[in-house]
């Protein structure tokens, strides 16, 4: 099926999604949730051929993110359930006013309507996307990367089946089939078709999007995340802190890739930092973390002098770029000049650079005292998430089901003309 038919599939499917009520998306969420664990024998061999094919031409960690197994499938069924059961987002009255001629003006919550999503190896984003899509009553075109291809394919297939088995369209949950350049591009010039496009991947999907997209579209996910470590900071919590948002799964988009030290602490910390981080991880037989450091921290500790893209990268490795700092001012001009905007963290026992720290970086997510691994849809509450958008319109951080709806004006009267 090409992908323009797809779109008109979807088209056609969503508006008597919009008219469904919460009870019947439910029941088309478990049923979608039951498919997927009764197809893990064939999504886990789909899943085998795609990452032997992957292998040796992408990173160990991308293949770890490409990877699925038994208990990621039921990760991804249980994430399906617990979308099921948050609260419809459509038709919540946002406000209401009676104006003094009687009129009754209520700001009502509806779907979007088609969704597209273009993301790359991860096929857990397939059964996400889906079910967010399929809560909020919008329809949804699945264009995954060519490594996930056939892990992507088999979960759509399993979705489509639990859909079809409760008597619901199963259009309203496609893939488009072509993984080339020119089904993104249909995608991103499909006026009159998609109503919302979403890139989750790295900064070149993003910025191809943001250029040539025709169609709304929501810039996520590309997270050059810091963590900044005051003079104040608990040491001890802090390596915690820091080995958590830098090791426990560095191809994440909130994981850490910059370290800010400031100055007065840096000599004792940053051996730590090393310690922890490097010769720790050696001895335990475990992937070393590689510190990229600028000159202060290179008269410290050892590893390798930083480049200049080096503050500018989103790794998705066992890498990790860390400059010595002045004070908490010199933290958040770095920051503001480097960040993507996504999520950032401070360490501090001092309650007035916390709250600096908190007002004045302008990014979707701001720690303090916490790891940036928390900036997940599941980790705020939202069940599963479509992506952590690091714009300011429409959606900022994790976006859930909320932010898959628009809204209109409801206007009653009782016979008033202007």
């Amino acid at each position: 099926m090409t992908t323009q038919e797809i779109l008109v599939r979807a088209k056609a499917a969503a508006p008597a999604l919009r008219s469904a009520s919460e009870e019947d998306k439910n029941r088309y969420l478990f049923a979608m949730a039951d498919s997927l664990i009764r197809e893990t024998e064939t999504i886990l061999a789909a899943n085998q051929e795609d990452v032997r094919a992957a292998e040796g031409k992408i990173s160990p960690v991308m293949i770890d993110r490409l990877r699925l197994s038994e208990d990621r499938i039921e990760g991804m069924a249980e994430g399906i359930r617990q979308v099921a059961n948050l609260p419809d987002p459509v038709g919540k009255v946002l406000s209401s006013e009676t104006r003094p001629n009687g009129l009754i003006i209520e700001k009502v919550t509806v779907p979007l309507g088609v969704v597209a999503i273009i993301y790359e190896s991860r096929p857990n984003v397939t059964s996400d996307a889906a079910a967010l899509t399929l809560k909020s009553g919008n329809a949804c075109v699945l264009r995954g990367g060519k490594e996930a291809f056939r892990s992507a394919n088999a979960v759509t297939v399993a979705l489509r089946k639990g859909l079809e088995s409760c008597g619901a369209n199963p259009d309203l949950v496609q893939l488009v089939q072509d993984t080339t350049r020119q089904s993104a591009h249909e995608l991103m010039t499909a006026v009159g078709y998609v109503d919302l496009l979403i890139p989750r991947g790295g900064a070149g999907l993003i910025r191809a999007c943001v250029e040539n997209a025709k169609v709304p579209c929501i810039q996520t996910g590309t997270g050059i995340c810091h963590i900044y470590v005051e003079a104040s900071a608990d040491q001890d919590k802090a390596l915690k802190i820091l080995n958590n948002a830098k090791t426990s799964r560095p191809s994440v988009c909130n994981a850490a890739e910059v370290l800010l030290v400031h100055e007065a602490i840096a000599k004792e910390f940053l051996p730590k930092v090393k310690e922890i981080l490097v010769d720790q991880r050696e001895k335990e037989g475990k992937q070393p973390v590689q510190l990229r450091l600028c000159p202060r921290a290179a008269e410290i500790i050892d590893g390798t002098v930083a480049g200049e893209s080096d503050f500018d990268t989103e790794f998705l490795d066992y890498i990790l770029a860390i400059r010595v700092v002045k004070n908490t001012e010199e933290a958040i001009s770095h920051i503001a000049a480097h960040s993507t905007g996504h999520s950032e963290a401070i360490l501090t026992q001092a309650p007035k650079e916390g709250e600096k720290f908190l007002r004045e970086v302008d990014s979707a997510a701001v720690y303090l005292n916490a790891s940036t691994r928390f900036t997940d849809g599941g980790e705020f509450g939202l069940g599963c998430e479509m992506g952590i958008s690091t714009q300011k319109l429409h959606a900022r951080g994790p976006m859930g089901l909320a932010e898959m709806t628009a809204y209109k004006y409801v206007i009653r009267g009782e016979g008033q003309i202007r």
